[in-house]
């Protein structure tokens, strides 16, 4: 049971758009894989700039996984996306630390010879080679589909790959999403722990073999679920130089003031993904209730926190999630209290005091603490308003992306 106290008007939170630019940020890439698919790779442009390409050869879930999270999408509405047919790119810039390109790969190419692909994939007049899709790539992501066993083929693919990759640029992450683990090939956790121990032990044998140096993540995903957002939320840390910084002041926010603080998430309130967190273990069903809360504070904010009385809830939905500048659903005001029954508090605070020259900065923090401790909320929110400023310097003061 919830209760919901002090929610107050938000203002809208980001947009999206087609576009390609030569900015000095890393690249990210992101691949589908199934056992007669294509490990492809995603080309690039000019300088560094975070590119997340989406490549498959049959509905692996490339499509559902950008739709769910970076388009609000519902997980069921995903079951009527058509293929890709071309190369689709979007741009993705929710803040400072959330921005990249989406580069969405039509499912029939295959990666057999980046030559051979290169003469058949053309955007704006431009050929793929080796040089623009690996040069300045700071991670790439492999999607495979557990449900499309045996997974040899793919596996091979996702080698010779990683083996390209790593050849052109030893400094690529690489992260493995091991996708659509639901259904009724997955109704226990030990039948996703068993489809992760046998991929990870295949596709790390062949790696140990060629005697590379490469290291590999792994993470069971699902669109049905948060473990698609924390997967992302994985990959992306790892792309942001200030996140020691962020981790410590987190850490510290948790522990000054005589208050014990449970969990803290620093979100990205668009795609809700979240960029830190504390050093305590991150607990799923925590994670969840302070990732559906954003959802709780921005629906209940479309109903009540616009007041002209001559827009549907729809429109405000959309220009919520969609505009920039002077927004609806999301400013320097924000903030809710959610009381569970179990004696837990929800707490969420705007964090967007600093507009970046970019743009505005849509960030929450969300955290988890106990009831008792919550009396002493003055306490709690001049910390936080302490925090807030220390975020506000971290963003004046960016690290270049090297």
């Amino acid at each position: 049971m919830l209760t919901s106290e002090c929610v107050r008007p938000l203002r809208s939170y980001g947009d999206e758009t087609t576009a390609l630019t030569g900015e000095n940020k890393p690249r990210i890439l992101l691949m589908g894989l199934r056992r007669y698919g294509s490990a492809c790779t995603c080309p690039g442009q000019g300088g560094k700039h975070t590119y997340v390409g989406l490549v498959d050869c049959d509905r692996s879930g490339k499509s559902s996984i950008q739709r769910v999270v970076f388009h609000k999408m519902s997980p069921h509405e995903t079951l009527f996306l058509e293929g890709t047919n071309s190369l689709d790119i979007k741009y993705i810039a929710n803040n400072s630390f959330v921005q990249f390109q989406i580069w969405d790969f039509p499912g029939d190419y295959d990666f057999k010879g980046l030559a051979a692909m290169a003469d058949d994939l053309v955007y704006g007049g431009q050929l793929v080679n080796e040089e623009m899709i690996f040069g300045n790539c700071g991670s790439i992501v492999f999607i495979i589909d557990a449900q499309d066993e045996p997974y040899a083929e793919a596996l091979a693919r996702l080698h010779d790959t990683v083996t390209r990759a790593h050849r052109y640029n030893p400094d690529i992450l690489f992260e493995v999403f091991i996708h659509k683990v639901d259904g009724d090939l997955f109704l226990s956790d030990d039948h996703k722990i068993d489809c992760q121990r046998e991929i990870q032990q295949q596709i790390m044998d062949e790696i140990n073999d060629g005697e590379l140096d490469i290291h590999m993540s792994f993470y069971l995903t699902s669109i049905y679920d948060h473990s698609i957002f924390e997967a992302f939320s994985k990959v992306v840390q790892k792309l942001i130089p200030q996140l020691p910084t962020l981790e410590n002041l987190l850490n510290i926010l948790i522990t000054v003031g005589l208050v014990f603080w449970l969990k803290s998430f620093l979100f990205d309130v668009v795609s809700k993904v979240y960029i830190a967190t504390d050093s305590n273990p991150v607990d799923m069903q925590s994670y969840e209730l302070c990732s559906d809360m954003i959802d709780v504070v921005i629906d209940v904010s479309c109903i009540y926190g616009y007041e002209s009385p001559d827009i549907t809830l729809q429109e405000v939905k959309d220009r919520s999630l969609h505009a920039k500048g002077d927004s609806l659903a999301y400013d320097s005001q924000s903030s809710s209290v959610i009381k569970l029954n179990n004696g837990m508090v929800l707490y969420l605070r705007e964090v967007n005091k600093y507009v970046n020259p970019n743009g505005p900065i849509y960030l929450a923090l969300v955290c988890l603490l106990r009831a008792e401790n919550f009396m002493k909320q003055g306490i709690i929110d001049y910390n936080i308003d302490c925090f807030k400023a220390a975020i506000g310097d971290v963003f004046k003061s960016p690290k270049k992306l090297e």
